[in-house]
């Protein structure tokens, strides 16, 4: 799936784990990217702005291909 600008989207955890992001980063993922629904807010090259949520909550920079529609 194309992912683009307003779309629902959740993280596919297989996907972050393995990524260059992840190793960069803090491995212990808020369990609400992978649960709850996410808006892709804004889009640069194949990184999405995603915020998720209805409670302030960070959005995140994601990869296109870490992210699927939200079902």
């Amino acid at each position: 799936m194309a992912v683009k600008k307003g779309d629902v989207v959740r993280v596919v955890r297989e996907k972050l784990d393995d990524s260059l992001e992840a190793e960069a980063s803090d491995r212990r993922w808020p369990s609400y990217i992978f649960e709850t629904k996410g808006e892709v807010l804004d889009t640069k090259g194949d990184y999405m702005l995603v915020q998720f949520g209805h409670v302030p909550t960070p959005s995140f920079w994601l990869r296109s291909d870490q992210l699927e529609a939200f079902e």
